[in-house]
């Protein structure tokens, strides 16, 4: 089975994890964020560039009312010495995280998991203690794709959630939250299962995700797990004027 090249599994996360629109701006792609977060709002760019046109896209972005952003994928490295010129900082790398459906063990263990649609306002709740407020949420409800709310349950109370979506073979899992009572007993574990098996279901063969480099529990869970660290990508920010 072949692994996945970066161009697709960055195809599968612009699916699943969908700005408010595309802005085709050659040589640039915009995403209008509607403040989504980074991952919806950098703009990204073709291969075929020079210097002068950042220029183009941070313009571009302004006109979204966005602050320029960009990120940074593997082959971007012309771009990301310009920005850095440019007295553009970095912001949060980001790892890769994918392993084969394949042979992965699906049965859920303990924990009772729900897999449901849309996001319930308990889950919701959930998210938002977590940093993942209605605005994020709201990408969720963009994705077109196959996608489901896996919700782990405890007797009275939601222990956790994650979102996961699928993108031709690649199942993508984002905003994967614990609740901190119930933190270290776990769960995040049982939901990692429990995407392992929706995916299986629907017919993926991958199991991707992206994490923060600094969020170094979620980095050790996935490596537990099996997951291959396959690459990275990181932005760019323009500095703020003074």
């Amino acid at each position: 089975m072949t692994r996945p090249t970066s161009s697709k599994l960055f195809l599968a996360l612009d699916a699943t994890w969908p700005p408010l629109r595309f802005v085709n701006l050659p040589p640039w792609t915009l995403r209008e964020g509607a403040g989504g977060g980074q991952r919806v709002s950098a703009a990204t760019a073709a291969a075929d560039l020079c210097k002068d046109d950042i220029t183009a896209a941070e313009v571009g972005m302004r006109d979204l009312q966005q602050h320029p952003l960009f990120m940074l994928r593997p082959g971007d490295d012309a771009l990301d010495e310009w920005l850095k010129a440019r007295n553009y900082d970095i912001v949060d790398p980001v790892a890769i995280y994918l392993m084969p459906i394949k042979d992965r063990p699906h049965d859920v263990p303990d924990t009772t998991i729900k897999s449901t649609w849309p996001a319930s306002t308990v889950v919701r709740a959930l998210w938002e203690k977590g940093g993942i407020g209605p605005a994020r949420v709201a990408v969720m409800d963009r994705v077109r794709n196959t996608k489901t709310v896996l919700v782990a349950k405890g007797a009275t109370q939601c222990l956790g959630a994650a979102f996961v979506a699928k993108s031709d073979d690649i199942a993508m899992l984002h905003a994967l939250e614990v609740a901190p009572e119930s933190q270290r007993r776990g769960i995040g574990t049982c939901l990692m299962h429990a995407a392992a098996q929706w995916a299986n279901q629907t017919g993926a063969e991958w199991l991707a995700l992206m994490v923060t480099r600094a969020n170094s529990p979620a980095n050790a869970l996935y490596r537990t797990l099996g997951m291959c660290d396959v690459g990275q990508y990181h932005y760019r920010r323009a500095p703020q004027a003074k």
